[in-house]
């Protein structure tokens, strides 16, 4: 899975401020810039912990915790990253401290809840194999067709003398019974079979 997009989340805890930022990121160099880029946005924060993880394995995987603690931030956002199943993300951590400490369980607890609760409220895709069609219908048929492929991935509709539909479908299936709606009388036309990433639900 991967981030559907950037995504803030802040929790406070015992009037300290953790502001957890996900950002999705394909290079190591890149999440550098990324973190950059946070650090120039918030300069007056008391910390900047990060964690990112790359790769569908985690081939690359890197924390920092950004002067708080050894072992008390990074670590515990990086783990938490790992357990989401997320890949390609980093998560940047900013606190702003409200005067009291929490010791090191809790900054641990603190670092990895801000991770765990952002992730499970960001929203997320899933990479899948898809099959790309094109069907030309009469008007007629229109209809009938997008109550067919209500589930469907319909990306684009061009209007013309007939209709063509541009859309995505997870098998081939959908040529059987497109072919049956139609009496075989049109046809979906296969374009290719690509890689797409969707938008899951949290649930």
């Amino acid at each position: 899975m991967r981030l559907a997009e950037e995504f803030t989340h802040t929790i406070e805890i015992e009037k300290s401020r953790f502001i957890c930022i996900l950002s999705r990121v394909f290079s190591e160099a890149e999440a550098r810039e990324k973190i950059q880029k946070i650090r120039k946005e918030m300069p007056d924060a008391t910390h900047h912990c990060t964690a990112f993880v790359i790769g569908e394995n985690h081939e690359l995987a890197r924390s920092n915790d950004d002067g708080e603690p050894s072992g008390t931030a990074g670590v515990p956002m990086l783990e938490a990253l790992k357990r989401s199943g997320l890949h390609d993300t980093l998560a940047v951590v900013v606190r702003y401290f409200g005067g009291i400490k929490l010791g090191a369980g809790g900054l641990v607890r603190a670092y990895s809840r801000s991770v765990s609760e952002a992730v499970s409220f960001a929203r997320k895709t899933k990479t899948m194999k898809m099959h790309h069609y094109v069907l030309t219908i009469p008007y007629s048929l229109l209809g009938k067709m997008e109550y067919t492929l209500k589930s469907f991935d319909v990306v684009n509709k061009e209007y013309g003398e007939m209709v063509s539909l541009e859309f995505y479908a997870e098998t081939k299936e959908i040529e059987t019974v497109i072919s049956e709606c139609t009496s075989g009388k049109h046809l979906p036309v296969h374009l290719e079979e690509t890689v797409v990433e969707r938008v899951i639900s949290n649930d």
